[in-house]
């Protein structure tokens, strides 16, 4: 792929152990790999999940909060202590990270949505890659999921944050190689689906239920932003983040993961 717009959505699963620490490891590579791209020319937007996860092992709590308030204290001390981290890795690659934190009015009001895509340009245009989480600590949404209409999900909210910014690309990096044509849990000769031109209603059904017990995505929320990202002329890619060098041939457009083609704008 030429130079391009890329948006890449990190999951708790693929940040965290499964004690919830910090998984240091993956974080530094992830960090390496987009600070790459960058340096090739890519304008990079990183959407990154795991604060309350992060927030709840800093606190030492034996388990994630279930009431609202402590959720959100967890997410604001765990959104701190991840963004210290990729300041400091990004740094290490001589790139500079912003940190942009989002509620659903943010991207749902005409007139806060035109600010934050220009405050994503100016930064874009500078060459610094937007570090971007919805904001737990006041909002909702996402930690109890429907009760707004427009976030709810990383998956979600990174497929908004790339047609807001017109992205060429949005992946999608979690615990799953990708889209199946059965689940490969209970039927060992499931299928990947390296192409998905369109959502027909027999693709929609392959979604499964919830993501692992750290994240709150699932294949339906994946499915969802693929829909979002297809209809802005975005591709989607679903890749597993285990194989974080994946995402030089996912730029380069090889069969890595799932690939959701874009709808480029047919004429009827």
């Amino acid at each position: 792929m030429e130079t391009a717009r890329i948006v890449v959505k990190v999951g708790t699963s693929t940040l965290t152990h499964s004690s919830g620490a910090v998984n240091l490891r993956r974080m530094e590579q992830l960090v390496r790999v987009l600070a790459d791209l960058s340096g090739m020319g890519h304008q990079v937007i990183l959407v990154t999940s795991g604060a309350i996860a992060i927030g709840t092992a800093k606190l030492a709590l034996s388990e994630r909060p279930t009431e609202l308030r402590m959720k959100q204290a967890a997410a604001a001390v765990g959104q701190c202590r991840m963004m210290h981290i990729y300041d400091k890795l990004f740094s290490e690659y001589n790139r500079t990270v912003a940190q942009i934190l989002l509620t659903g009015e943010d991207v749902d009001i005409p007139q806060r949505a035109e600010h934050l895509s220009n405050t994503f340009g100016a930064l874009l245009d500078m060459g610094v890659i937007p570090v971007v989480n919805e904001n737990d600590s006041v909002s909702s949404a996402e930690i109890e999921t429907g009760r707004h209409k427009v976030l709810g999900d990383n998956d979600t909210l990174s497929a908004i944050v790339a047609k807001l910014c017109g992205a060429d690309l949005l992946i999608l990096v979690s615990d799953i190689d990708g889209l199946y044509d059965a689940d490969p849990r209970c039927h060992p000769d499931a299928k990947l689906l390296h192409h998905v031109p369109a959502l027909t209603p027999e693709i929609l059904e392959m979604a499964g239920g919830a993501g692992t017990r750290h994240g709150t995505g699932g294949m339906t929320t994946k499915l969802s932003a693929a829909k979002i990202a297809m209809d802005a002329g975005c591709d989607m890619v679903i890749t597993n983040g285990a194989r974080t060098e994946d995402l030089y041939d996912i730029v380069d457009g090889r069969d890595i993961g799932t690939r959701f083609h874009a709808q480029k704008g047919e004429t009827v």
